[in-house]
């Protein structure tokens, strides 16, 4: 099983077609987009990103769903769309008794 992470595109990069910066839960990364370039990729569209592929374009609905899920799971404050890995902190907290 793979783990798509959404993206919004921010702007293609102009010597590197393959390439362009994506805004992945604030950071901006440099995201390969060659696999769907056929899709017409621009500036303000949604993607979901794996290993640092764009492997589908998405619709704005289908992103905000995903980031909401992935939000849920994590326990992520979707305000600054920021983890809070501090509950991870104490071994002696760890319910799956793999640490300490």
């Amino acid at each position: 099983m793979c783990l798509g992470i959404v993206g919004q595109v921010v702007q293609l990069e102009s010597g590197h077609p393959d390439l362009a910066q994506v805004d992945v839960a604030g950071l901006t990364r440099s995201i390969n987009v060659g696999i769907i370039a056929d899709q017409g990729i621009s500036p303000g569209d949604w993607i979901l990103i794996h290993s640092g592929f764009a492997m589908e374009k998405i619709d704005e609905a289908t992103a905000r769903s995903q980031m909401a899920a992935l939000y849920d799971y994590t326990g992520a404050d979707s305000q600054d769309g920021g983890f809070d890995f501090s509950r991870f902190d104490d071994p002696e907290d760890d319910p799956s008794g793999q640490r300490g």
